[in-house]
């Protein structure tokens, strides 16, 4: 649960004690970011934030609605918070299906669609009213939901592309890009307040920009355009690890490559390919420029030899062939990727590819998923044995009671990728750097030394506990 940020200040009152609200935030690090801009809100205006319902005056459900399963993971979110008897506050993805949630939950204080940050604060004003008003009107740090060292950094909205899978463009809207000088200002004023990574997000991180015609604005003094490359330019100078999310294999990244090779940027990105075959990637109606994707990232490699590739794909897509999917293997071998997810395809409410022709059966989709992921824990493994040996420098997430120390790379997005588990490391503080020796190795994580142990330490590593995805109030 985060604090209350030090330059928002309550005024003393003999009246009743501030409202509280808590919050159920699921999907993508995206929807994060706009739970952290409604609580933000909500701090300025005198709430707590709480990580209990009981606790809570008013509960606010963040929902997604990407895939059916993630629809049905945010209508049991919501029947949960009602289940509570405090008033229910729903936005998000699904909050645009409005009469779908309402004809389930008829009592629900408010329903509102992604990015709707006025009319969520104004239910929450409606639900449970202040007791008080008098504020001092200092506006408030901007509330993280993610630990005190790293922090998403959202530089546009929506989406221009009209991939036959994926309704986001009907739920978020067009491409709407933030102005330059306000993205950069954002991430200074994190790396102020102690953040020491800050992970770049948008539907399209590598289209940022096109729309407001890579419009100039002023930072630090300096003039900066609003594209990819001027962006991570200037990012490049506060001097902490910086990761692009959802960049598409454009040309025009290639321009941020040297960047990496510099050490302005971390060398990774994370491109969602979601196919290889010509044939399912046309039907998925993916954006161009990825018939060339092995040559472009022989290329970023020759620069960047320490690029890190992350990516997601989908299998099981209707009319995909056993041929397509061999492709899809061969190409992942080629390829070579260091981190890589896959899903089997599911129908979304909405979306075009629901009425494509040739549906796959279930347990073809199932089958090679799995076909796939043992491909790809293969090419995993291999990656990491070469680590053997090596020392690397890693960002603590924590230390756990028994010394060992949960850490990531700069090949390790949060969440979503591995994990450095380093030993005898309970000196070590969350939110530093420490550098490690690496000493084993398995599929997806590493396991390591620091560089001096303290004496009397013992050596030895237990499993990791589960990680956290679900976000009430914290």
């Amino acid at each position: 649960m985060s604090d209350t940020p030090p330059d928002l200040k309550i005024a003393p009152s003999s009246g009743p004690r501030g409202k509280t609200v808590g919050m159920v935030s699921l999907g993508c690090p995206k929807a994060l970011v706009d739970s952290e801009r409604i609580l933000t809100r909500l701090r300025g205006d005198g709430y707590q934030t709480v990580g209990d319902y009981a606790e809570a005056d008013a509960v606010i459900v963040n929902t997604c609605a990407f895939l059916d399963s993630a629809r049905e993971e945010s209508l049991e979110a919501i029947a949960e918070a009602r289940a509570s008897g405090r008033p229910v506050i729903v936005t998000g993805c699904m909050g645009g299906e409005e009469a779908l949630i309402r004809d389930r939950f008829p009592d629900l204080a408010a329903v509102t669609g992604a990015q709707a940050y006025d009319a969520v604060v104004s239910a929450v004003h409606r639900a449970a009213p202040q007791p008080f008003a008098e504020l001092i009107p200092t506006p408030p740090a901007g509330l993280k939901l993610t630990p005190s060292h790293y922090a998403y950094l959202k530089i546009s909205e929506g989406c221009d592309h009209r991939c036959s899978f994926c309704i986001i463009p009907s739920l978020r809207g067009d491409l709407a890009s933030r102005p330059v000088g306000d993205v950069l200002a954002e991430a200074e004023a994190l790396v102020d307040r102690g953040v020491k990574e800050l992970l770049v997000v948008a539907q399209d991180t590598s289209a940022y920009g096109l729309d407001i015609r890579y419009q100039p604005g002023d930072w630090r003094g300096r003039e900066w355009r609003a594209n990819l490359e001027d962006l991570a330019r200037g990012l490049g100078e506060l001097g902490v690890w910086t990761r692009l999310h959802y960049i598409y294999p454009y040309p025009h990244v290639d321009a941020v490559i040297p960047l990496m090779a510099e050490g302005k940027i971390l060398p990774y990105l994370d491109i969602p390919f979601q196919h290889a075959s010509p044939s399912v990637l046309k039907a998925m109606k993916r954006p161009a420029n990825q018939e060339r994707t092995l040559e472009r990232l022989a290329a970023w490699r020759a620069i960047a030899p320490k690029l890190v590739v992350r990516s997601t794909f989908v299998v099981g897509f209707p009319g995909e062939t056993e041929a397509d999917f061999q492709f899809l293997l061969d190409w992942l071998e080629e390829a070579q990727l260091d981190r890589v997810g896959c899903f089997a395809y599911e129908n979304v409410a909405g979306a075009a590819a629901n009425h494509l022709p040739d549906h796959v059966p279930e347990e073809v989709k199932q089958d090679r998923r799995a076909r796939f992921m043992k491909a790809a824990e293969g090419i995993s493994r291999a990656k990491l044995k070469r680590k053997l040996g090596h020392v690397i420098d890693v960002l603590v997430d924590a230390v756990r009671p028994d010394g060992v120390a949960l850490a990531r790379s700069a090949a390790d997005a949060p969440e979503i990728d591995g994990c450095v588990y380093v030993r005898d490391a309970a000196h070590l503080k969350v939110g530093e750097f420490a550098r490690v020796r690496v000493e084993r190795a398995d599929a997806f994580d590493l396991q390591a030394a620091p560089m001096a142990p303290p004496p009397g330490a013992r050596p030895g590593f237990r499993s990791a506990g589960a990680r956290m995805h679900r976000v009430i109030g914290r």
